[in-house]
């Protein structure tokens, strides 16, 4: 009977993914419908249109009551900021609905499985933050590309502005160029400066777009050189060199730290291939860590210790450049 209702369970957990990607899909379209009905309606307002029609507007979620709770919350619009950095569908209620319902089934499965509250909880604490985490790594996975690009398009618009042409050439290069993500984000920008929008704000904005402190040093330098006069593809050149030299000491910082990160993951993997071992080997010596209560607060004390152990030897490997 457990069994049945575990295959129920997990058939519910599939249908529910195939639900949300749907669902992703759906809200898509439905913002692009929104968007040029929208474009639709100003365009035959004509003269008449305010400028508080045409600021972009924010949505945390497709259902009304629960977009109000959301945008009350600091935390969703710097996750509405993550998703649009990732460049992924949906918006943050989808994301929080979706860990919040993966959470629920993880803890209902584990719980007819085995029984045990606590692992219910563990369970249902490790797979109900996957959609979210996924969000983040997803960013960094393309932050990251971004971060490779940069002083290739550095180096691109310096050469670009040493044969002639203007900065705008030069993001125009990039932006046709390179693919995503630093092409498209520069083709945003450029547009922005094309319509009209002063080269300050534009690429202010994309530094909000872009999570990046090498891209912050360009931006900055290319401020300061419309402000105080220079040569700015020198500037830009000695950007780009400069991001490239961080990229050597921060290969050369992994390096370094290497043994200790590797120490961390053996150190992490001991106990429980031990474990294993000693199980395989005399069951019965093991199984006294399970039925016992002294051998689960050993687990439970061993488990905290590994957690702590684990972030102290992270924060000791790892180096900010």
């Amino acid at each position: 009977m457990p069994g049945l209702i575990a295959l129920i369970l997990a058939l519910a957990t599939l249908f529910f993914v195939l639900f949300v990607m749907n669902a992703l899909g759906a809200a898509a379209r439905k913002r692009q419908e929104r968007v040029s009905e929208r474009v639709q309606a100003l365009t035959l307002a004509g003269p008449n249109v305010s400028a508080q029609d045409i600021v972009r507007r924010t949505v945390y979620s497709e259902v009304p009551w629960f977009h109000r709770l959301l945008a009350d919350l600091r935390w969703t619009s710097k996750f509405e900021r993550v998703i649009r950095q990732a460049k992924m569908t949906g918006t943050p209620g989808l994301y929080l609905l979706a860990s919040a319902v993966l959470c629920a089934v993880a803890f209902v499965v584990v719980m007819l499985a085995t029984g045990a509250p606590v692992a219910a909880l563990v369970a249902a604490a490790i797979l109900g933050p996957l959609p979210i985490v996924r969000v983040y790594r997803r960013r960094a996975a393309r932050m990251a590309n971004l971060q490779r690009q940069l002083p290739d398009a550095l180096d691109l618009i310096a050469r670009a502005l040493k044969a002639g042409n203007t900065f705008a050439g030069g993001m125009r290069m990039v932006a046709d160029e390179f693919h995503d993500p630093i092409g498209p984000e520069f083709a945003i920008t450029l547009d922005e400066i094309n319509f009209g929008m002063d080269v300050e704000k534009a690429l202010h904005n994309l530094m909000d777009r872009v999570d990046s402190l090498d891209l912050k040093f360009f931006v900055v330098s290319v401020n300061i050189q419309r402000e105080t006069g220079g040569n700015l593809s020198e500037i830009i050149g000695n950007t780009a060199a400069l991001i490239r030299e961080r990229f050597k000491i921060h290969g050369r910082i992994r390096i370094l730290s290497a043994e200790g990160r590797i120490s961390a993951l053996v150190l992490l993997a001991l106990p429980f291939a031990a474990a294993g071992m000693l199980y395989l080997i005399k069951p019965d010596y093991m199984s006294l860590l399970v039925t016992e209560p002294l051998g689960r607060l050993m687990i439970k004390s061993a488990l905290v210790s590994m957690t702590m152990g684990y972030f102290v030897i992270r924060r000791m490997v790892n180096f900010k450049v």
